[in-house]
């Protein structure tokens, strides 16, 4: 069927392509009569490059736009949407966007499928870091799409692999915990990652000990969740965090940790608001669950009993051989406590 003129034109390219057939349209004439073409794309087969054709001149769009690069839709795409989102999700879109320099000057109608593989493959990250990067990806692709700037999104494509499910784990160094003690006083809910340190407690347990399972007079506190063995455990409160924990006591309140309004934190919150910025302030390059993991190593560097380290902290690995040591007093474990 032959084309109305103007109307521009569908071919097929010799040797052998991937996408062989390409959609045309002209754009005007030279001063000598030589046709001015516009490239909308390459296409798989004859259909796809006619209905790209047919979707060009039904509404034709900016032919400049076909020259942006992935950069500058990254920057468009910033200012229509991630401006407007929380600081911390502005920052890991910003961060996903650094691991995707081998494309940033790159014009985006011609990045491919392998083009945004190959950033995933070459990402010596974690698995979370390729997930976002694929969730910038997609952001991209959805407004580029809406701008008629692409017709596919090749991001959909992107194969992440297998989630890693070892975590490593980084104590705090002794240096850390001390700047953490030198700041406190300066910086809000520091006191907490260092109650955290010195009681064992996961982030999520602490979050939800109430008020009322602060015993000052006898320093300890009562908390856990997860396993059996973690269930209601009393956790003395070492000398080095006593203070602390008895500034954030507030009888009126149902928690011990809250947030501004003196309601209950939430884990989400913490991490983002709190926990996160102040590692990113101080330098210092850990997850919350180091606590955790700083307390065990300083329980196990004292030369702690391991009966008390599980009575403590609550761990399921510390419930095989010594099964019958049930009965260790409030005494004994306080005493393992102060050895930090």
């Amino acid at each position: 069927m032959r084309l109305p003129n103007g109307f521009g034109t569908v071919y097929k390219m010799k040797g052998s392509r991937r996408r062989p057939w390409i959609a045309r349209k002209t754009l005007g004439f030279t001063n000598t009569g030589k046709q001015k073409w516009f490239t909308i794309g390459t296409y798989e087969t004859k259909k796809e490059a006619m209905c790209a054709l047919v979707k060009f001149n039904e509404n034709p769009y900016d032919v400049k736009q076909n020259k942006l690069t992935f950069e500058d839709l990254y920057n468009r795409f910033k200012t229509e949407s991630v401006d407007k989102l929380s600081k911390s999700a502005q920052n890991g879109y910003n961060a996903a966007f650094k691991h995707c320099s081998p494309i940033h000057k790159k014009i985006f109608a011609e990045i491919k499928a392998s083009d945004l593989q190959r950033i995933v493959d070459t990402c010596d990250r974690s698995y979370e870091t390729k997930r976002k990067i694929k969730i910038l990806l997609k952001g991209v692709y959805k407004y580029a799409m809406k701008n008629d700037i692409v017709a596919k999104d090749y991001s959909e494509f992107i194969e992440l692999g297998k989630r890693e499910t070892t975590i490593e784990r980084k104590p705090f160094t002794d240096a850390e915990i001390k700047r953490l003690f030198d700041v406190e006083p300066e910086i809000l809910m520091v006191d907490t990652i260092l109650i955290l340190i010195y009681t064992g407690f996961r982030i999520s347990e602490l979050l939800d000990i109430k008020t009322e399972n602060v015993n000052l007079e006898g320093g300890t506190l009562t908390g856990g969740l997860k396993t059996e063995a973690g269930k209601n455990r009393i956790v003395p409160i070492s000398h080095k965090i006593l203070p602390l924990v008895e500034k954030r006591y507030n009888p009126d309140n149902k928690f011990l940790i809250t947030n501004r309004l003196g309601r209950q934190m939430k884990y989400s919150n913490y991490v983002r608001e709190y926990f996160e910025p102040i590692m990113e302030q101080l330098g210092m390059d850990h997850k919350t669950h180091d606590c955790r993991h700083t307390w065990f190593t300083l329980m196990d560097k004292a030369g702690a009993n391991k009966v008390a380290i599980k009575k403590i902290g609550g761990h399921a690995s510390y419930q095989t051989s010594e099964k019958v040591y049930t009965h260790k007093d409030l005494e004994d474990l306080k005493e393992a406590i102060e050895l930090l």
